[in-house]
């Protein structure tokens, strides 16, 4: 099992910046892939953001040139810096976690952008 906790939402003008942090409760050395998704009101849970354990990024359309997503082994921690923040990129931001066969997610954590 594994827990994850983030932190670093709030609210934000467009334009500015916020950092998403996740801790996780195991070692992250071998997890095979974390990340990011974010869902807005009404909608579906999308993909912001995901990293391999060997370093490799993905990203959505959306957030390309705008966010980044780093990972910090000893801390078993994953950031996603989020800048040029826009309204459409308010949500619930969700951690995540895959590990062989299982996944897990976070609680989640608001980011509101005003326009």
């Amino acid at each position: 099992q594994v827990q994850l906790v983030e932190s670093g939402g709030g609210l934000v003008q467009a334009g500015g910046s916020l950092k998403l942090s996740c801790a996780a409760s195991v070692s992250i050395f071998s997890i095979d892939v974390m990340g990011w998704f974010r869902q807005a009101p009404g909608k579906s849970r999308n993909h912001v953001a995901t990293i391999t354990s060997s370093g490799t990024t993905n990203y959505g359309d959306s957030v390309k040139g705008r966010f980044t997503i780093s990972r910090v082994n000893v801390k078993n921690t994953v950031y996603l810096q989020m800048n040029g923040l826009k309204f459409e990129d308010t949500g619930v931001y969700y951690c995540y976690v895959a590990r062989g066969l299982s996944q897990y997610w976070g609680q989640g954590t608001q980011v509101t952008v005003s326009s």
